[in-house]
C-alpha cells in the first residue's frame, strides 16, 4: 500500500482526533461509524475502517459491544498510551483554550500526567512541537483534492480556509510568519495553490512573487489583530465594546480638540468595526478589494 492510498484514512483520523482534542467528542461518546464516515467523506469502507483502526492503535478510542466505537477515557488503568498524536492533541487544546504562551513541555506533561522527560521520546522539544502543531491543524483541515477552476476562485478557497483556521486557533498566527514560514508541507500547499493561481495572470515574476507574499500577509495581519484583541480581553477582562465605553469620554474630547472630523463621524461605528466580529467582516471586505485590484492590474 502506498502513502497516497493511505492519505484519506489519515485525514479522517486527524479530523476525528481534533474533535476529541477540542472536547467535541468526550470519553464514552460514540464516534462516527465506518458507514457514517463513508457517507460523510465519500471514501471506501476499507479506508474508513483504517481511520478508526489508527485511533484505536493510538489509544484514543475503543470498541464496545453494543455501543460501537467510543472515545476512550484517560483515567485509571485504562489510560490511553502516550503517543505523538495524543501529545499534539493535548498541546493544541491547551493553546486553543489559554494561548500559546500557556504551553510548555512541563505544562504539557502535567496535563498528560506523565514525567516531562517522557515527552522527549515523542517530541524533540518546543521547536518541533510547534511545527507539528501547525502541521496537525493544516493537515486536519485540508484544501480540496482538486483545485477550483479560475485563479480568483482558487485564491478565495485558500484564504477563506486560512482565515477559518486562524479564527479557530488564534495562536496559529504566531507560528506562521509570512517572511519566515514554517517548513510544514500541509501549509506550504497553500503557497503552491497561490502561485498556481497567479500563474494564470499576466504578471512578471517579481510582481508575482510580491503578490504571493502580500495576500497572505493581509490575512495574517488581520489574524494577529484578532489574537491581540483576544489577549486584551483576557488581560483587561473587558470585551471590546466595554473597553470603548471606558474611554469614550476621553476619546471624544481628544477627537474634538485635535480637529479630527472624520474620526468624529465614526462615533459608535468604531465599537462594531474593531471587535472580533467586525474583523470577520473586515476580512471579507479586504479579500474582495484585493482580488478586484489584482484583476484590474492584470488586465
Amino acid at each position: 500500500m502506498s502513502d497516497a492510498d493511505d492519505l484519506p484514512s489519515q485525514r479522517i483520523a486527524a479530523a476525528l482526533r481534533e474533535r476529541i482534542a477540542r472536547g467535541e467528542l468526550e470519553p464514552g461518546d460514540r464516534v462516527p461509524s465506518t458507514r457514517q464516515l463513508v457517507r460523510d467523506w465519500g471514501v471506501a469502507m476499507a479506508t474508513a475502517s483504517r481511520a478508526l483502526a489508527t485511533l484505536r492503535d493510538e489509544g484514543l478510542v475503543t470498541t464496545r459491544t453494543g455501543s460501537g466505537t467510543v472515545v476512550r477515557g484517560v483515567r485509571g488503568s485504562g489510560a490511553a498510551p502516550l503517543t505523538r498524536s495524543r501529545v499534539l492533541a493535548v498541546a493544541v487544546r491547551i493553546a486553543d483554550r489559554e494561548g500559546l504562551e500557556a504551553l510548555s513541555m512541563r505544562r504539557l506533561a502535567g496535563v498528560l500526567k506523565v514525567a516531562p522527560m517522557s515527552l522527549y521520546r515523542h517530541i524533540a522539544g518546543r521547536d518541533e512541537l510547534e511545527i507539528l502543531m501547525v502541521r496537525a491543524i493544516f493537515g486536519s483541515n485540508p484544501l480540496p483534492r482538486s483545485m477550483p477552476t479560475g485563479w480568483r476562485q482558487r485564491l478565495e478557497v485558500v484564504y477563506r480556509l486560512q482565515w477559518r483556521l486562524y479564527r479557530a486557533h488564534p495562536w496559529l498566527a504566531e507560528l506562521t510568519l509570512v517572511t519566515r514560514p514554517p517548513l510544514a508541507p500541509e501549509a506550504m500547499l497553500h503557497s503552491e495553490w497561490t502561485l498556481e493561481a497567479l500563474a494564470e495572470l499576466d504578471l512578471d515574476p517579481p510582481t508575482r512573487m510580491r503578490t504571493a507574499l502580500a495576500l497572505p500577509a493581509l490575512v495574517h495581519g488581520l489574524a494577529l489583530a484578532a489574537l491581540y484583541e483576544i489577549r486584551a480581553e483576557h488581560e483587561t477582562r473587558l470585551r471590546n465594546e466595554q473597553w470603548w465605553t471606558t474611554i469614550e469620554a476621553e476619546a471624544s474630547e481628544l477627537v474634538r480638540g485635535a480637529g479630527f472630523p472624520r474620526l468624529r463621524e465614526l462615533g459608535a461605528l468604531a465599537t462594531d468595526a474593531f471587535g472580533l466580529d467586525g474583523l470577520d467582516e473586515a476580512f471579507e471586505l479586504a479579500l474582495g478589494h484585493y482580488l478586484d485590484g489584482l484583476a484590474a492590474a492584470a488586465g
